[in-house]
């Protein structure tokens, strides 16, 4: 697969060229069943561009979408920025505090809202700059929540219809490496999420590095189960296709129940899986078709050393792991069919755009070969890398330091100058491929009139696959009671699924540093006891 210049680094030129190249040729399908050419793709997102620029977008503006895996999250995305403006793709599970900081920090002109996520805002407060327009994917009759409510509001459709005549006839943006493309949001640590400034080279490497390293060509089929505000799903596996020629197929998001029967129905060739979705599958009853599919290829991590070679024997597939992050790329991938698989191990750095070391945490001075530390990277070349925190220039400058940018991740180089993850150094916790903030958690958890203060940490326990659950431990107010239930009563609808507390654990008092902050390190090394309780224990089910 060539490579164009650099210059062209983004997935505007890349759809541009594409539908001249590729013409008709079929690219794009989902599961309702809106499919495209990279002709039509590229034609179809002219239009939303000049549709939204009809509603006063304009160069720089952010324009913030909660859609699911949708024909119009694409269109939206490529129509923002070919206005030269900012997509903003937010986690379509938030709710409450956690969407709250995001709608506020962005500043949207504009929201595209799935009807089905709606709910979603109702208890989010309107900013001090409230958007100057709501468009609802679905149903028109639709009842806005508060926080939308005073600016204009129309449905897909109408949008895709609106024209004005100064939008049909402007001239669409051709933007540069070095502008900001996206802005996504990746979960605190000690305070709320920040808002990764993405510029076009940066989302373009994204796609090129996993086109390379996957060996994508226009002969692939790609099933995408991962939701599209995700890097992953987005640029590593819909930007892939999109820069090699490769079809894709959309699923609206990952079901183990039925995965098998999706990429024997796709005819995939390729799929990625994030967190614990290869050990759920795994899980899944043995049958005598698991081998019965095309898939020459999953992208996974993290992979554990319980299944991950039965994995690859049971269905005949092998895994490409890697290590990134949205602020920094990915660094680094292994090399399936070259070498076998090690769990764990990353692979090589891509040194041709970046450099990485591993570092004392504290010192940030360099460790030997072989011995544990921090993951720090910078890159090579100008406008593939995070540009910095939307409005957070003191955790910019945090992450930044020494002028490298500091992942929060332990890893080490072998012999053979391949890097391995070995585990998070922050108070991120991370379960079913969902990075959590814990100060989040907590904000809602000490909201509770019951409550006193709360600390939340990850914590293992089996079969999760290496990642974390969330244990929540909990100071009750003076003279009062509260049932563990009721607290996740009051926890389901104000947080995303994913972030309720398994655990919950009541405490005298919690620890704190010189300085006010929570010890956590001895509360995560606590895990597990006698005195946890334990929800699935009681068969508690959190809605989605």
């Amino acid at each position: 697969m060539g490579r164009p210049p650099r210059c062209e680094w983004t997935l505007v030129h890349a759809v541009r060229q594409q539908a001249e190249v590729q013409g008709d040729r079929p690219f794009l399908r989902f599961e309702d069943g809106q499919s495209f050419t990279f002709r039509s793709l590229d034609q179809r997102s002219d239009e939303v561009a000049r549709s939204l620029a009809a509603l006063g977008v304009q160069a720089g503006d952010r324009v913030l979408g909660m859609i699911g895996n949708r024909a119009e999250n694409l269109l939206a995305m490529l129509g923002t920025n070919k206005l030269g403006a900012v997509w903003v793709p937010v986690n379509t599970g938030l709710r409450g505090v956690f969407l709250q900081h995001q709608l506020h920090n962005a500043e949207p002109r504009v929201v595209i809202l799935e009807d089905a996520l709606a709910a979603n805002l109702h208890d989010v407060e309107a900013g001090p700059v409230p958007p100057s327009a709501t468009v609802v994917v679905g149903d028109p009759s639709l009842s806005l929540p508060g926080c939308l409510a005073k600016g204009r509001r129309l449905t897909f459709t109408e949008l895709d219809r609106l024209r004005s005549p100064a939008s049909a006839a402007m001239d669409l943006v051709l933007p540069a490496v070095g502008d900001i493309a996206m802005i996504m949001y990746t979960s605190g640590t000690t305070g709320p999420s920040k808002g990764v400034l993405m510029p076009h080279g940066h989302c373009y490497l994204l796609g090129l590095g996993a086109a390379e390293a996957t060996g994508l060509t226009a002969d692939d089929r790609y099933l995408v189960c991962m939701p599209f505000f995700h890097a992953n799903g987005l640029l590593m596996q819909f930007a892939a296709c999109l820069i090699a020629g490769a079809e894709v197929v959309v699923a609206e998001r990952f079901r183990a129940t039925t995965w098998l029967e999706e990429v024997r129905a796709s005819g995939a060739t390729l799929t990625n899986g994030l967190g614990v979705i290869p050990e759920f599958i795994y899980r899944q009853p043995p049958t005598d078709g698991d081998r019965d599919h095309r898939l020459r290829l999953m992208m996974a991590v993290p992979i554990a050393e319980e299944w991950g070679k039965a994995f690859e024997e049971r269905f005949g597939v092998p895994f490409l792991q890697g290590f990134g992050m949205t602020e920094c790329n990915m660094v680094a991938y292994s090399r399936p069919g070259v070498e076998p698989l090690e769990p764990g191990c990353a692979g090589y750095v891509l040194d041709e755009w970046f450099e990485v070391r591993i570092v004392d945490p504290e010192t940030d001075e360099p460790r030997p070969q072989g011995e544990v530390g921090e993951i720090v990277v910078r890159p090579k070349v100008a406008g593939c890398f995070m540009a910095g925190y939307f409005r957070m220039p003191d955790r910019t400058v945090e992450a930044w330091r020494n002028l490298w940018f500091h992942s929060g991740d332990a890893g080490r180089f072998d012999s053979a100058g391949r890097l391995h993850y070995v585990d998070r150094l922050k108070d991120c916790i991370r379960r079913r491929g969902e990075n959590i903030s814990s100060f989040e958690i907590e904000q809602v958890l000490n909201a509770h009139p019951a409550v006193a203060e709360s600390a939340v940490v990850g914590v293992k326990v089996a079969g999760a696959g290496g990642e974390d659950e969330v244990k929540a431990y909990v100071v009750a107010s003076p003279g009062a009671e509260l049932d563990p239930r009721e607290l996740l009563d009051w926890c389901s609808p104000r947080m995303p699924y994913f972030a309720v507390p398994r655990f919950v654990e009541w405490v005298s008092e919690l620890a704190k540093t010189p300085t006010g902050k929570l010890q956590k390190v001895a509360l995560r090394e606590v895990g597990v006891t006698e005195r946890t309780w334990d929800r699935e224990s009681v068969g508690y089910v959190v809605r989605r």
